[in-house]
């Protein structure tokens, strides 16, 4: 039995969550959605940065589902939604990221994250190593 595709469901959950929540995001042509709060002046990462960060990860109903005060990690072990979104901020930045089911788990489930759901992060890089 093929599984499901949700990337159009994802784009109008996205769209409506943006809506709701009068959030100026932008989209990039995966389909990832972003909003820059603060730019941040220091370095800027690339898809294999170590990166130290802090982030509150829910579900667009509101469920967290993970957070973390100071988590490093390298760019190149995250998901794609991460790795793509975190490239848009500078060290010091503070933001939002929005990603769509094919660039985080897709269909599968992961933990408490029901397969093919959004992935909403509010985020602040605090390092670029």
């Amino acid at each position: 039995m093929k599984k499901p595709n949700f990337r159009n469901k994802n784009e109008e959950e996205i769209k409506a969550y943006i809506a709701k929540n009068k959030l100026d995001a932008q989209r990039s042509d995966t389909g990832l959605y972003y909003l820059i709060c603060k730019q941040g002046e220091g370095a800027k990462p690339t898809c294999d940065s170590n990166i130290t960060i802090s982030y509150i990860g829910y579900l667009t109903n509101g469920t967290i589902f993970d957070k973390s005060e100071s988590l490093e990690i390298n760019l190149s072990v995250v998901i794609e939604g991460w790795k793509e979104g975190i490239q848009h901020f500078k060290e010091g930045g503070e933001g939002i990221l929005l990603i769509p089911a094919h660039l985080a788990y897709g269909n599968t489930d992961y933990g408490s994250i029901p397969g093919g759901s959004v992935l909403i992060f509010d985020i602040l890089l605090t390092k670029v190593f």
